[in-house]
């Protein structure tokens, strides 16, 4: 049996199901292919003022918001015992006239929302089963199901992951690298209500970074060795909770982790071209990179919306067989700097070379101290180009003053 879609969406992740809605909220008839997620993933993902925007648009945003917690303040404090430690840097929302950078949300309320959205569509059909076969020519996509169901669509968005069947199958490479660094996921309470601020200690072995949950709760992501990761891991609530209290310096008060604590490997990864005929690769199936600065969906909510320019009109034509090399023209850019200041802001902080220290430390002394260039930052760090277009007239006003 065959069934024609414009759009196959490969992957049911949060990009997945994000995607899908995006593309059948613009009248395209949608096939969203993978397996549900088993919803075990403890992590949390902080969405910027942007993809909130995004998210509002798509009608996705009030289911969520009752479980996200806001991110007023976000500040970075050397944690190193290097001689060359850098000022504490406070980022506030306030001062680039927005309530909120933006909500962290658990990533399981986040799949159930999302799947919810996802059932209640009627463009878009389910298919829980993962994708045997991909084939893709300049006509058309043709996907095969373990259950012998074949599918056919107009173009495909490859969300499913690093190891994308669907990148493969358009036969485009990746680069890959690897740090000596895991990250341990985790999430507490503490007894000291934090305020809706975020703190990312700098450490020697990467960033350890809070960010604030409902109630009197955070999130945690605890950059460190391998070593270290499975040390921490093998220790007792009660131990752990020590552990995380004093690398907090106690600004949250007494810490109690929750169970359900993971560890993932630190790796980077970007796909050589973003798309390519009748096919396009968005998150982790395009790019992949540490958890820092809150970028991985952000950036693939970013990919989402270059796709909807690209796939979606006012008529609902045919899709361009060419619109997978139209969306890696549009991406490359955002994408290879997104992931080149990742890297290089994680590297920085692992290496012993006095120079490199020299340079992070006196960064973050400018940031602190020059107030229009902290305000450019965070006009970018919410929304790509926003504090390029503000630029001008801050130059304006400066003068004025």
């Amino acid at each position: 049996m065959q069934q024609n879609f414009d759009i196959a969406v490969v992957g049911a992740g949060p990009a997945g199901q994000i995607a899908a809605i995006a593309m059948a909220r613009g009248g395209r008839r949608v096939a969203l292919v993978g397996p549900q997620p088993d919803g075990s993933d403890r992590r949390t993902t902080a969405l910027m003022h942007q993809s909130l925007e995004m998210m509002e648009r798509l009608g996705l945003w009030d289911a969520l918001k009752s479980q996200a917690a806001a991110l007023q303040t976000m500040q970075i404090i050397d944690g190193t015992k290097r001689l060359l430690r850098a000022p504490t840097v406070a980022f506030r929302s306030a001062e680039i006239d927005l309530p909120a950078f933006g909500y962290n949300i658990p990533n399981a309320a986040l799949i159930r929302s999302l799947s919810g959205a996802i059932e209640a569509e009627p463009l878009i059909t389910r298919f829980p089963l993962a994708a045997d076969t991909i084939e893709i020519d300049d006509a058309e996509v043709r996907i095969g199901l373990a259950d012998g169901e074949n599918l056919v669509a107009d173009f495909v968005i490859g969300a499913d992951g690093r190891r994308s069947t669907t990148r493969e199958s358009a036969g485009v490479g990746t680069k890959t690298w690897s740090y000596p660094q895991t990250a341990l996921v985790l999430n507490f309470s503490h007894s000291i209500p934090h305020q809706n601020i975020s703190t990312e200690f700098h450490t020697e072995s990467g960033p350890y970074t809070q960010v604030p949950l409902p109630g009197q709760r955070s999130s945690l992501v605890w950059v460190v060795t391998p070593e270290v990761a499975e040390r921490l891991q093998s220790l007792d609530g009660a131990a752990l909770s020590v552990e995380v209290e004093a690398r907090m310096q106690s600004m949250l008060g007494k810490v109690t982790v929750e169970d359900g604590v993971q560890a993932w490997p630190l790796s980077g990864m970007t796909a050589l071209h973003y798309g390519k005929g009748r096919a396009a690769f968005v998150g982790e199936a395009g790019h992949a990179f540490p958890p820092i600065g809150a970028q991985g969906l952000n950036l693939s909510l970013r990919d989402i919306a270059a796709l909807e320019g690209i796939l979606i009109d006012r008529q609902s034509g045919p899709i361009a067989g060419d619109s997978g090399d139209r969306f890696h023209a549009k991406r490359r850019i955002d994408i290879a700097s997104r992931t080149a200041s990742v890297d290089l802001l994680n590297r920085s902080l692992l290496s012993s070379l006095l120079p490199v220290q020299m340079l992070r430390a006196a960064g973050l002394q400018v940031l602190a101290s020059v107030a229009p260039l902290r305000n450019l930052v965070m006009q970018e760090g919410v929304a790509p180009g926003r504090g390029l277009k503000s630029l001008p007239s801050m130059l304006r006003e400066k003068v004025r003053r």
